[in-house]
């Protein structure tokens, strides 16, 4: 049995209400979670017959899901989740370093009072899912965190950059947090978003650069790390990640 498909006969029986919503938050879950694995096809004759709904809301849903960017159509209009290229994974890393960097900056220079206790309550909240170690609430309480010192920033079009990228990583930080609770102490994850707020708080710019710098390195040397833990020097990491416990 699919581990989602209890949750997906719930978000289902809620009612026809829910239609497309309803499918799209279930299928939105699992390709974050990784239980839906890259690549993989999505049939919809067999979304139909899942979730109890005509094509039309499947086909709903997936539209919203191609706006994410987590599944494409192919030219055969075969819909599949989208593919995640492990040999592009420098180059995504070198972005999200360089955007973390400049918005966390731009915190430290310009916050407000407002904007320290809003980084708080994220942080809180980021806390709160590394302690349940639910993955998926950890990437969503993560980017929750990091967004609002983009906002601290008061660079919409810099936040919004930020934004996408930390959108395209969900799934590899997904795999990053297992493997980092499976083989570190979980609170190295908390302490260097401890480290931030402190800088950001104390208005120190070139500290708070460093630290966003560091955080960006850890997730790329503990990806790597992962990446070769679970694979042998000769593997095709240029197709798609496995799914989880696969």
């Amino acid at each position: 049995m699919r581990p989602m498909d209890k949750p997906a006969k719930e978000a289902s029986g809620r009612g026809k209400a829910a239609g497309w919503k309803g499918v799209y938050d279930v299928l939105r879950r699992e390709i974050l979670s990784l239980t839906l694995a890259p690549g993989e096809l999505l049939d919809e004759m067999s979304l139909s017959r899942r979730f109890g709904f005509s094509r039309s809301p499947i086909r709903e849903a997936l539209i919203r899901l191609a706006g994410d960017g987590l599944v494409v159509t192919l030219q055969n209009r075969t819909t599949i989740v989208t593919p995640v290229d492990i040999t592009r994974f420098p180059q995504y890393v070198d972005a999200l370093d360089l955007a973390q960097r400049i918005n966390t900056r731009l915190a430290a220079e310009l916050r407000s009072d407002a904007d320290l206790a809003a980084i708080a309550a994220e942080q809180k909240g980021f806390i709160a899912a590394v302690q349940s170690k639910d993955y998926l609430a950890m990437s969503e309480t993560n980017k929750a965190f990091h967004m609002a010192i983009a906002r601290a920033g008061k660079n919409t079009y810099l936040a919004t950059f930020y934004e996408k990228l930390l959108d395209e990583g969900r799934r590899i930080l997904h795999l990053h947090f297992d493997y980092i609770e499976r083989t570190r102490e979980g609170r190295l994850l908390t302490d260097e978003h401890e480290e931030m707020i402190d800088a950001i708080h104390a208005r120190d710019v070139d500290r708070a650069d460093r630290l966003a710098h560091a955080h960006a390195r850890q997730f790329r040397d503990h990806f790597l790390d992962f990446l070769r833990a679970n694979y042998t020097a000769t593997a095709d990491l240029g197709a798609t990640l496995p799914k989880r416990g696969a």
